[in-house]
C-alpha cells in the first residue's frame, strides 16, 4: 500500500497553486469585489453567480449549494479523485516531488488508478505523435495534408498516428511499467486471443483532452478500405473518459469563449482545427455523440450565461446536420446565452469551406447567424402548405409548442410575432395568445413544456392518425373554447342523432375541425359511410366508425361522444341547425382569413390574374359568410 504523504509537502503543493488558477481551468471566473472572483458553480445548475473564490485566501465557497474548501477540495470534488491523487495531480503540475512517510518515495504501480489512467494516455498520445512521423504514417500524412494540414497544425493539436500492428502501444506502454489491466481500463488496449491488443490499430489520432488539458481519451479515423471498422472509433467509457461530458478542443477554446463570451460548436475533429486555423479559436466539438446537457454544462461555466454569450452551431446542411440542429434545439432554454445556426453554402462543413474558400470564408460563417429557434421553426413548418388553411393550423399546432416552450416571457411574445409571420397570419395577437395558451397549459400539467405534436398540449391530427395513443387531455379537448365545445356538440349530434344533421354533416371537411382530434373523428365517420348511415342502424354505425378509427384514442374519443349528454336543454333540428351554423362560419371565417393572408402577400404586378383570382375568392367567401348570419342553416 502507498505510504502517507509527507504533511509538509502537502502544504507547499496546497501554495503552491494557486485556487483561482485551478477554478479558471473549469468555469470562468470575474472580479465578485473584495479580492474575491466569483462564477457559475460547477457543483449545482444555477442562472446567477454564487460560486466565490478567495485566492487571497486560497478558498472557495457557493453560496447555493454550500460546497466549500481549499484548492484540494475543489479538485477531489470536481474531478472523483482521492485525496492523494489530487495532491499528486497538483505536486505534477507544479513541479514538486513528494515524499511518503512509509517506504519514501511512492512506486509507480502504487499510484491513484485516475493518475495511472491518464498517465497511460499522456504516454500514448507521445507515442502516437511519434509514429505520425514514420513511412508507414504517411497515409496519415497525406489526409492531413489534402484536408489543409500541415505539420505544424498536427504538431499543435497533437495528431498523431496509431501503428497497423496487433499490440505496438501495447508493448510499448508495458515498458513504461503499465499493466495489462491498467490498459484495459485505460481503453487503449482491448482483449486479444492471446492477450491485450491495441484497441487503435492503422488510425489517425486525435488526443480527447478534458478541461484542464490532460489527455483523457482518443478519436480515430480510418484510412484504409481494408479496415472493417467504423469511420470514427473513439474511446469507450472508462473511468476518466466520458463521451457525453467532454468536449473536444474545450482545453484550447476555453480562455477565448470565456473571453469572447462566445461558443462555436462543430461536428468534428478536423473541423475544430480548421476553425481554429482560420481565427475561429472558441470552436469545440462533441466526441461522437449528438450535444447534449452535460455538454451545456460546461459551456455555461465558461460563458457564465452573461446577456451577450452566443453559443454557434455549425451543423452540416445535409438531413443529418439539420437532424442533430434540431435535437440542439431541444436543449436550447437550458442556456441562458442566445443561440444560432450556421450552414455554409453547399452544405460544406467547416473543414471542407477551408479548404475550397480559405479562412475567411470559415469566418464569415458564423458572421450572418440564424437564430436556432427561427431554424428549428422553419425546418417544421417547410412541411406544410402555408397555401391551406389546413396546412397553416397544422403548422401552427406542431410549431406553437416549441415557442411555448421559451421560459423568458418577453422571448416568448417576440417569437409567437416572428412564428406568426413565418407562417403568414395576419392576426399576430391569436398567434401570441395561442402560444401563451399552450404555455399554460403545459405548465398546468406540471411544467412538462410542450415537446411537440405528439407530446404536446396541442396534439396535430396526424397523431391521431398514426398507431400512437396519446392523452385527450389539453387544449384540442378544452370546452372553454368556444370553437371547440361547438365542434364537439356537432360531433355528438352526428353520432347520437344523425338524422339531426344529415346529409348537411356529410358534406362538411375534415378541415372545418380545429381540433385535431375532433378531426380525426369526423374522419372516421366519413370513413364508415357517413352519418346517413346512422339513420338505419344506430349500433351498426357506430360500430363501423369506432372501426374506422385510426387508433385506441380515437377510437375511446368516439365513444366517449357517443354516450355524452349534449349541453342544450332541446336537441331539436333547430338546435342542430344551430351547431352546423356555427362550425361552418368558423370554417368560413378562418378561410377568409387565411386569403386575406394571401391576398397580402401577392406582388399584383408579377401575377395579375393570380391577384385577380384570389380576390374573386374572397368577394365570395365574404357573400357565403353574410348569408350564413341572415339565413341560418338555410343557407347550407
Amino acid at each position: 500500500m502507498a505510504g502517507r504523504i509527507n504533511d509538509d509537502d502537502v502544504k507547499v503543493v496546497r501554495d503552491a497553486v494557486p485556487i483561482d488558477t485551478v477554478v479558471s481551468e473549469y468555469l470562468q471566473l470575474r472580479p465578485a469585489g473584495g479580492g474575491n472572483m466569483k462564477g457559475l458553480c460547477p457543483f449545482h445548475d444555477e442562472k446567477s453567480p454564487s460560486f466565490q473564490v478567495s485566492p487571497s485566501k486560497g478558498l472557495f465557497h457557493c453560496f447555493g449549494c454550500q460546497e466549500g474548501g481549499d484548492t484540494i477540495a475543489f479538485v477531489m470534488k470536481i474531478d472523483h479523485l482521492s485525496f492523494s491523487e489530487t495532491v499528486e495531480r497538483l505536486a505534477a503540475k507544479a513541479g514538486i516531488t513528494l515524499r511518503y512517510e512509509e517506504g519514501g518515495y511512492n512506486p509507480t504501480h502504487q499510484r491513484g488508478e485516475r493518475i495511472r489512467l491518464v498517465e497511460a494516455h499522456k504516454a500514448a498520445a507521445d507515442f502516437y505523435v511519434e509514429q505520425l512521423g514514420g513511412e508507414e504514417a504517411a497515409i496519415g500524412r497525406k489526409f492531413l495534408a489534402e484536408r489543409g494540414f500541415d505539420q505544424s497544425a498536427a504538431e499543435h493539436f497533437g495528431v498523431g498516428y496509431s501503428p497497423a500492428g496487433w499490440d505496438h502501444l501495447t508493448r510499448f506502454l508495458r515498458g513504461k511499467g503499465f499493466s495489462d489491466k491498467e490498459l484495459l481500463l485505460a481503453g487503449l488496449s482491448q482483449d486479444g486471443r492471446r492477450g491485450p491488443i491495441d484497441r487503435f490499430r492503422g488510425r489517425l489520432m486525435w488526443p480527447i483532452r478534458d478541461i484542464s488539458g490532460e489527455v483523457v481519451g482518443f478519436g480515430a479515423r480510418k484510412l484504409r478500405d481494408d479496415d472493417n471498422g467504423p469511420k470514427y472509433l473513439n474511446t469507450p467509457d472508462t473511468a476518466i473518459y466520458k463521451k457525453s461530458q467532454v468536449l473536444y478542443g474545450v482545453d484550447l477554446a476555453k480562455k477565448d469563449i470565456a473571453k469572447a463570451s462566445r461558443a462555436v460548436v462543430v461536428e468534428g475533429y478536423t473541423d475544430v482545427m480548421a476553425c481554429h486555423l482560420a481565427g475561429i479559436t472558441t470552436a469545440i466539438a462533441t466526441c461522437g455523440t449528438a450535444f447534449g446537457t452535460d455538454h451545456i454544462k460546461i459551456l455555461r461555466r465558461l460563458l457564465m450565461d452573461n446577456g451577450s454569450a452566443r453559443v454557434i452551431f455549425t451543423f452540416d446542411g445535409d438531413a443529418a446536420g439539420q437532424k442533430a440542429a434540431l435535437r440542439a434545439f431541444e436543449d436550447d432554454q437550458k442556456f441562458a446565452a442566445e443561440t444560432y445556426i450556421a450552414i455554409a453554402p453547399d452544405g460544406m462543413d467547416p473543414c471542407e469551406l477551408r479548404l475550397n474558400k480559405g479562412d475567411a470564408a470559415v469566418q464569415d460563417l458564423v458572421e450572418p447567424r440564424t437564430p436556432l429557434f427561427e431554424f428549428a421553426i422553419r425546418q417544421i413548418v417547410s412541411r406544410y402548405d402555408l397555401e391551406t388553411p389546413a396546412g397553416r393550423a397544422s403548422a401552427l399546432d406542431e410549431a406553437g409548442p416549441i415557442v411555448a416552450r421559451i421560459k423568458n416571457g418577453a422571448s416568448q411574445h417576440e417569437v409567437a410575432v416572428q412564428l406568426a409571420g413565418i407562417l403568414g397570419i395576419l392576426d399576430t395577437q391569436f398567434v401570441v395568445k395561442r402560444v401563451a395558451q399552450m404555455a399554460r397549459w403545459a405548465r398546468d400539467r406540471g411544467g412538462r413544456g410542450p415537446a411537440g405534436p405528439a407530446s404536446s398540449s396541442s396534439s396535430s391530427a396526424s397523431s391521431y392518425d398514426s398507431g400512437q395513443s396519446p392523452a385527450l387531455s389539453g387544449p384540442a379537448l378544452n370546452l372553454r373554447s368556444p370553437a371547440h365545445r361547438t365542434e364537439r356538440e356537432l360531433l355528438k349530434l352526428a353520432l347520437q342523432r344523425p338524422e339531426l344533421v344529415s346529409p348537411a354533416f356529410d358534406a362538411y371537411g375534415v378541415d372545418e375541425f380545429t381540433a385535431p382530434p375532433y378531426a380525426a373523428v369526423r374522419r372516421a365517420v366519413e370513413d364508415a359511410g357517413g352519418a346517413e348511415q346512422g339513420m338505419a342502424s344506430a349500433p351498426e354505425y357506430l360500430a363501423g366508425v369506432r372501426e374506422a378509427a385510426p387508433n385506441d384514442a380515437v377510437r375511446a374519443l368516439v365513444t366517449e361522444l357517443a354516450v355524452e349528454v349534449f349541453h342544450g336543454k332541446t336537441i331539436d333540428e333547430a338546435y342542430a341547425g344551430e351547431q352546423l351554423v356555427r362550425v361552418r362560419l368558423r370554417a368560413v371565417d378562418l378561410r377568409i382569413h387565411d386569403v386575406t393572408s394571401t391576398l397580402a402577400r401577392l406582388d399584383t404586378s408579377a401575377d395579375a390574374e393570380r391577384h385577380q383570382a384570389v380576390q374573386n375568392e374572397l368577394w365570395v367567401l365574404q357573400q357565403y359568410r353574410q348569408s350564413l348570419r341572415n339565413s341560418g342553416a338555410a343557407a347550407l
